[in-house]
């Protein structure tokens, strides 16, 4: 299935930090149509952890469906100030993680990383959570 510009929203979901972690996508087509909306359970992890490997998750279903330009709207302002460069990812294990959504980010022909507030990402935040409740 081919769908050249897609929207992509993710969450990452802990309960405690370090805790149990779920992360939530959300992929919609440029019309707001949801493509695909999953959750994953991801173990034990920190919150910040959760919400990488959220995107990492979407950008491969993203481009599992032949996405070549993404829009990635997440609620996480430390991710995407990372992404966009505006700080430095210090964490070791944050690093390799940037480094994998970097790999993924470069097989795209255009993307750009949006912060939006909690409350403009709520079906992501609700499968995060969905993630922990029932271990999809």
């Amino acid at each position: 299935m081919l769908n050249e510009h897609l929207n992509l929203f993710t969450d990452g979901a802990c309960r405690g930090n370090p805790g149990r972690a779920g992360a939530g996508i959300v992929l919609t087509n440029r019309n707001g149509e949801v493509i695909i909306a999953s959750c994953r359970y991801l173990g034990l992890c920190t919150n910040n952890i959760a919400e990488y490997k959220a995107l990492i998750i979407g950008l491969e279903e993203a481009l599992k469906r032949r996405c070549k330009r993404i829009n990635i709207y997440l609620d996480s302002e430390l991710l995407v100030k990372q992404i966009n460069g505006a700080y430095r990812v210090k964490n070791e294990n944050l690093k390799m993680l940037m480094k994998e959504i970097r790999g993924l980010l470069y097989f795209f022909e255009n993307y750009s990383v949006e912060h939006i507030p909690r409350n403009k990402n709520t079906t992501a935040d609700r499968l995060a959570n969905k993630a922990i409740d029932d271990v999809c």
